[in-house]
């Protein structure tokens, strides 16, 4: 602004403290007013929370208890697809189809390649139990007797 002998042109703009204008003064009572104003503001926001948050959890009790209710009707046994129990004393050939996964009047071939899947998941050289591998190579065998083809 010196070098063009101190006028501002449209473009420039005010860019120094020294170019703009001098303040406003503000009257005490209005920097009251406004402060008021904020103040009452900011607590009807707070008392709106209050509120909404009180009238949630007046809601939430009964929703909860019905949630809850929904989640154990569906956690049946009649949705899930694994077998709920452990091994019987002597492998039927209910539990041996279900083991391996394929119906007790499969045919051998359908049995050695479900057998051949599950063992190479539940191996013990790749970190499978050495008991699933017996109870699965059992199950194997006991289907693969009674099968005649």
């Amino acid at each position: 602004m010196a070098a063009r002998g101190g006028v501002a042109t449209a473009g420039e703009g005010l860019r120094y403290a020294e170019d703009s204008p001098p303040p406003t003064k503000r009257s005490d009572t209005d920097i009251d007013r406004r402060l008021a104003r904020s103040l009452i503001a900011v607590g009807l926001g707070i008392a709106t929370l209050g509120f909404a948050g009180r009238y949630t959890f007046q809601i939430w009790k009964p929703l909860g208890q019905v949630i809850t209710e929904t989640a154990k009707k569906i956690s049946t046994p009649s949705f899930s697809s694994y077998y709920k129990g452990g091994f019987e004393q002597k492998m039927s050939r209910r539990e041996a189809s279900l083991i391996l996964g394929v119906s007790p009047s499969a045919g051998k071939a359908k049995i050695r390649t479900a057998h051949r899947r599950i063992m190479i998941l539940n191996h013990p050289d790749k970190g499978g139990s050495p008991y699933l591998a017996t109870k699965i190579n059992e199950a194997k065998d006991l289907l693969e007797a009674a099968t005649k083809h």
